[in-house]
């Protein structure tokens, strides 16, 4: 779905009453015919609707209004009250909160709630008075062998007709309206066809009623009806389950914070939070909105935003993110994001406008579903035509044939096959800290075969670390450390500050500098323990004096395996060399191994020396290496790797990794990169961990399979059931009344629906 960001806007409806997965196109019917909407993609599983509209001509007021006129409900944009705040125009995206309506969240799981109540109920209601109704049908009287007569002096056609009413006029209410409302937008679907076929079979039997006709079948349509409420109940108990995903993020958000104002603490809504506000977080409390720490030292635990398992530490400066954890220390910091704004607010649009969105698989599995409804009611008519006029059967046998083809043709299956699949297999990723920004990139990402990845940042933390310290004959390393490290803490230099902290977690003694003077390009020189320490380049050893002998073969040998070297000099004489390097991460060498697993290539692409390159791929086992390329070329490089034919990931995290990203068949971006990376991307991952690359592809992998599964099965059952409700087999003994399609018609719908919860148990490496 892209679009131009500057121009236009995308938002998440929460729409309530879509009753069935083919019911989708009424609201994207409505939606569409409203001035300014440029697309729209209605979802029956999360009862929402994503759409993308010029801010110009309409707004999210005139949306709802939209969808409210077709028979469905909204209750505006689809985030919680608590992460959302008021603004002033609904038309304009909000830098302070949330636009528009405030409640949708709370609406949007009460309805949710309401709808399966509803239904459950109406199942009961149809299910209970089939029972009697089912005994006074000619088939009770011969089957069961029931002998009583129907009460009140009423014949059994009379009394069955009493007892339907409630099962049409109270539990098939729902496909009434909703036939009607799908009518209204020049649709058709599965609420049609059930309408349909109830109706037409109870209006028929009313018809023989009243003219004194013993030939009726209420018990179908009593039977029928409750098999299908069955079935809806069923697939919105495992819709709920599938949401459960962007649920949970929802419940993240603290419902209150402690507001620090003129000196006390005041309880306020997180809702009402503004920019600015100055915030206590105390110990074990939930950070309520993303903001910067003024006083105080704390770790957080950013698990359930970031999947970052290890707490994360923090003093004055850093950032926190809503929603996370603080431990033991006390904070004050200083809100700096709410509302839509927040870190937490875009990983929920991004998970919803994923689960909204449409594979290419499922725009042809709608069109499909959409002819099969036509199939079905056609199917309907020549049948019934066939057996009255050729078939040689009876007028209520002939309706009986032609309302079994409407009921086990409609296409639940076929359209709820893929979005279920989708919804759960992005509700995983999330969980994982993987977002997929929509559908296609998950599809996408099960056919590639190469994976390009930066180094720095992607395969290694970005920064400078000690990973060779080699001392000269006659020092030891803690002497040699104590005293580099005293000159580097005097340095802003990230060399520097990594031989600093290497000497702090070798718990080297510490030492005093004075006369400290920083040589640009080359190192610094101070005195320390009233000795002259010099540290720095080779030159910088040329400018001391410094000859280093037999350390002159050890600092080009560490230089020529792609290190920066710290040579070091203490009164003139050699002390040590220091090799340093930006560090692997940790988990990338076993990301680069499951990639190879999945029968993945690798491919590390740099703008560093050959020699570095070469370091750090003999490190991880990546065999092919793309080195020394300027940032401008690395999209080249993308082109070259896809071939023409191969699909091709990119994964990175910087500015120059944006247009490399975007020309990727897949664009994967590291969650601590730029924003510019993480919006060229189509994977965002949030943990910043490698690791996460092979897992994206597993989660890919497993809902493409499952979707591919469904559609085998939806399609599957259609082309064998079809023609045995048809009549087709009749000779051979094999036949379909409107209740056993109805059960098969609502078992296959809620087998996709379990099928793709199955999706669950997918084996993931920890």
């Amino acid at each position: 779905m892209a679009t131009d960001a500057v121009a236009t806007r995308t938002i998440v409806l929460s729409v309530t009453g879509i009753s069935c997965p083919s019911g989708q196109g009424v609201v994207e019917s409505a939606l569409r015919s409203r001035a300014g909407v440029i697309d729209v993609v209605a979802n029956w599983t999360s009862q929402s609707a994503t759409v993308v509209f010029d801010p110009l001509l309409t707004d999210t007021d005139e949306l709802a209004t939209s969808v409210t006129d077709c028979g469905c409900g909204c209750t505006g944009e689809s985030l919680p009250s608590n992460l959302c705040t008021p603004s002033v125009n609904d038309s304009e995206p909000s830098h302070e909160g949330h636009s528009g309506h405030t409640e949708a969240g709370a609406h949007s799981g009460h309805d949710m709630s309401g709808h399966v109540h509803a239904m459950r109920n109406g199942f009961i209601v149809a299910a209970i008075l089939a029972i009697p109704i089912m005994l006074y049908s000619p088939i009770g009287r011969e089957v069961v062998g029931w002998t009583f007569a129907a009460p009140f002096g009423l014949s059994d056609a009379w009394f069955s007709l009493i007892l339907s009413l409630p099962v049409i006029f109270y539990a098939d209410r729902m496909f009434f309206t909703g036939a009607w409302q799908a009518l209204r937008a020049r649709t058709l679907d599965m609420m049609v066809l059930v309408a349909v076929a109830v109706g037409t079979g109870w209006l028929y039997s009313v018809a023989v009623t009243v003219t004194g006709g013993t030939d009726v079948f209420y018990e179908a349509v009593a039977v029928l009806s409750a098999f299908v409420m069955l079935g809806h109940w069923l697939e919105m108990r495992a819709r709920s389950g599938a949401s459960q995903a962007v649920s949970s993020l929802l419940n993240l958000t603290p419902p209150r914070a402690a507001v620090l104002r003129d000196g006390d603490v005041v309880e306020v809504p997180t809702s009402e939070l503004s920019v600015g506000d100055l915030l206590l977080i105390r110990p074990g409390a939930k950070i309520p909105v993303d903001s910067i720490v003024e006083e105080g030292t704390s770790d957080v635990d950013e698990s359930m935003v970031t999947g970052e398992s290890l707490p994360v530490a923090k003093d004055v400066g850093s950032a926190v993110i809503g929603a996370t954890i603080n431990g033991t220390g006390t904070l004050r910091v200083r809100a700096e994001k709410v509302g839509r704004d927040t870190a937490l607010a875009q990983i929920v649009d991004l998970v919803q406008q994923a689960q909204n969105s449409k594979a290419p698989g499922q725009r042809l599995a709608d069109r499909a579903a959409f002819w099969l409804v036509l199939v079905a009611l056609f199917g309907g008519v020549a049948t019934f035509v066939f057996w009255i006029t050729i078939g040689g059967r009876s007028f209520s046998e002939a309706m009986l044939f032609a309302i079994t083809v409407i009921v086990v043709t409609c296409p639940d299956a076929l359209g709820l096959a893929t979005p279920m699949a989708i919804m759960v297999g992005t509700g995983l990723g999330a969980k994982r800290g993987v977002l997929f920004k929509d559908a296609a990139a998950l599809e996408t990402l099960t056919k590639v075969r190469t994976v390009v990845m930066d180094k720095t940042g992607t395969l290694t933390l970005g920064r400078p670390e000690v990973v060779d310290v080699y001392p000269a004959d006659g020092i030891g390393e803690a002497d040699l450390l104590r005293l580099t490290a005293a000159v580097e803490r005097e340095s802003e230099h990230p060399v520097a500050r990594a031989i600093v902290e290497y000497a702090a977690s070798a718990k080297a003694t510490e030492a005093s500098a004075t006369d400290f003077e920083a040589i640009p390009g080359h190192g610094a020189v101070a005195t320390v323990e009233g000795r002259r320490v010099a540290a720095g380049s080779l030159r910088l050893m040329e400018r001391e004096g410094v000859d280093l002998g037999a350390l002159d073969a050890v600092a080009k040998k560490v230089a020529s395996g792609g290190r920066t070297i710290v040579v070091v000099g203490v009164d003139g004489q050699p002390a040590g060399v220091f090799g340093v390097a930006d560090a692997v991460r940790p988990t990338s060498r076993r990301a680069v191994q499951d990639l190879k697993d999945l029968g993945i290539e690798s491919v590390m692409l740099t703008g560093d020396n050959a020699a570095t390159a070469d370091r750090i791929a003999a490190e991880l086992h990546i065999d092919t290496i793309i080195a020394e390329v300027l940032p401008g070329d690395k999209a080249g490089a993308i082109t070259q790797a896809q071939d023409g034919k191969r699909a091709v990931a990119m994964v990175g995290d910087g500015v120059n990794d944006a247009p490399a990203l975007a020309l990727a068949d897949v664009g994967i971006a590291i969650g601590a990169g730029t924003d510019v990376a993480i919006e060229a991307a189509d994977v965002v991952l949030m943990r910043s961990d490698p690791l996460d690359i092979p897992i994206a592809i597993r989660i890919s992998r497993g809902t493409v399979r499952k979707m591919h599964q469904n559609l085998a099965w939806a399609v599957g059952y259609n082309a064998v059931a079809l023609p045995i409700a048809a009549g087709v087999f009749t000779g051979w003994g094999l036949t379909l009344t409107p209740e056993l399609a109805a059960l098969s018609m609502s078992g296959s719908t809620v087998l996709v629906a379990l099928n793709a919860l199955l999706l669950r148990r997918l084996k993931l490496p920890t």
